[in-house]
This record gives C-alpha cells, structure tokens and sequence, in this order.
C-alpha cells in the first residue's frame, strides 16, 4: 500500500446509532466490548445468532453522541434490520447513512504522519470532525477515514492522497488473510470464532452477555475451535460456493466465498490440511495457507 494511495471503499456502508441507551444497547448485543470505543480508540466487533454464529461484521467509531457502524453496504440494510429488531422500547435511534458518508482507506505510514497517531490497532483521531483510525483488526490494512461525501474530494487533496482503484486494497486484504467482501455468504455457515474474530481483536471474552456469547465461550474455554476461515489461492479452474475441499479422498474443507476473493472453512488442525502444498475440489487445484497472525 503506497504512502500516497488511497482506497474510495464505495462498497462500505455506514449506519449511525446514538440516543441515550445506546451504549448499553450495542453493549448487550455485540461480540466487543462498547468501552473501549471512544474518542481515542475504535474497535472491530460482530453481531452473532444465539447460537454463536455469524451475522454481521463490523468497525465502530465514535461519532459525536453515538457510534458510527462501519460495515459492508450489502450488508447494511440486513444488519439495520436485525439491531431494529432488538431495539425495542430502548431509547436508541439507528439511522443508515450510507448515502451520506464513505470510507477511504490509506496507508499506515500516512495515519502515523498525523499530530496524536499511535501504531497502535483502532487508534483514532480527529481530521477537523471527521475521525480516522488505524484499522482495529491489523494495522497492515491501513488506516480509514469516514467523511462526508461532500468533502470526500476536497479533503483529499489537501491530505495529498491520490485516489488508487480499490481492488488493490481487497487484495491486499485476501492476501493479509482477512475476509471482507461477500459477507453475506458466511451467515450462519460458521462459528463468529471460526472467523478468527478473536484474532483480529472483535471478541472480549471478559465482558458480560451478548447475543451468541454461551457458544463462543465454550469453544474457547473447550479449546473445541477445530475449524477456521481461510484465504484460497486458486490455481486453476473455477471455485463453487459449497464445494468441498479434499487432499487425496480426505475432505479438509468446503468453500464458503467463491468469486475474487475466495475463503474456505478448514479443518486447520487435520493431519490431512497441515504441512500440505494443493488440495482440490470439484472443478479447481488451490492452495490454503494459514495467515501469519494466526498462532497455533
């Protein structure tokens, strides 16, 4: 990610959650902890089923009196519904200000240029009113800065950022091992923690109860985690949604993204997937490899 580049994350959406019971609101719901979202710092966070399974991904921001909802536009009508549902008679306004306001991704380096910058994941600051944090699930994916549309360009240029097209971030991002786009494909397939949530720093084990939290506390404390979302490298042929993943006759895994940016839920801790180079499915030859910042 060059210094000078900055990523337009069109494909993102914003809602906007404030009134005065919003804190406890998203405290009861999300996979986090809402406190330690304030001026100073953001976090990455999930909204699970009962069950523990995943629903929704997304970064918080504090935003004036409420939180800004950082999370993929496909995603956002279905995720504005779902916090609508648990809402209730709390008093909490849930707005979706995705035609208003747009994340720009930009290099790390560049975040660190600025007056009160830490290297530090979800460090946020202020650029005039608009907040900027370096992203709370790797700071190798850079920092974001959600702004107003209108002053998207403007503030750019004065930022000396040049516009860079955005599937050099997702590459970026699949290459990092850190699924962002088709989201939508996940729900209810796997475990929140299967997503390796815990390592991109979007659970607190030491909060108290949030929706899904019985099941992904005991994963955990089981050590029953045996399954992780992984990026694919194809190598030839075509991936299919649902396909199994096989070394030799042993099935190690199943596609769950297919598309340009490909994941696969894999029994990471199988004799069959570890130290192994290709694996196939149907229709494809593929690597998987295990990111860096997975510790086993």
């Amino acid at each position: 990610m060059n210094i000078q580049n900055v990523y337009i994350l069109d494909d993102r959406g914003i809602l906007y959650i404030n009134g005065a019971e919003a804190e406890e609101f998203l405290q009861n719901m999300i996979s986090n902890d809402i406190n330690k979202v304030n001026e100073d710092n953001s976090c990455f966070a999930s909204l699970l089923s009962p069950q523990g399974k995943f629903l929704f991904a997304f970064i918080i921001v504090k935003h004036k009196s409420g939180y800004f909802i950082d999370c993929e536009k496909s995603q956002t009508e279905g995720l504005f519904k779902q916090l609508s549902i648990y809402k209730l008679r709390s008093k909490v306004e849930i707005m979706n200000l995705s035609n208003e306001f747009v994340v720009a991704a930009f290099n790390k380096e560049k975040f660190l240029n600025f007056e009160g910058a830490k290297d530090e994941p979800g460090c946020t600051i202020k650029y005039r009113e608009d907040p900027i944090l370096l992203d709370p699930r790797n700071k190798d994916l850079g920092a974001r800065l959600i702004i107003n549309l209108e002053k998207l360009y403007l503030s750019l240029k004065k930022l000396e950022l040049k516009n860079s097209p955005i599937d050099q971030y997702y590459k970026l991002s699949h290459k990092l091992g850190i699924a962002q786009k088709e989201m939508n494909k996940l729900q209810n397939k796997l475990f929140g923690i299967e997503c390796n949530f815990e390592e991109l720093n979007g659970i607190d084990f030491k909060k108290g109860c949030y929706v899904g939290q019985e099941n992904t506390a005991r994963i955990k404390l089981k050590n029953k985690l045996s399954k992780r979302l992984l990026p694919i490298k194809l190598i030839e042929g075509e991936l299919i949604q649902d396909d199994l993943i096989y070394n030799s006759e042993f099935e190690i895994g199943k596609v769950l993204i297919d598309g340009e940016y490909p994941f696969a839920l894999v029994k990471y801790l199988d004799d069959n997937f570890i130290g192994k180079n290709q694996f196939k499915s149907k229709n494809a030859k593929l690597k998987i490899e295990i990111p860096i910042w997975i510790k086993i």
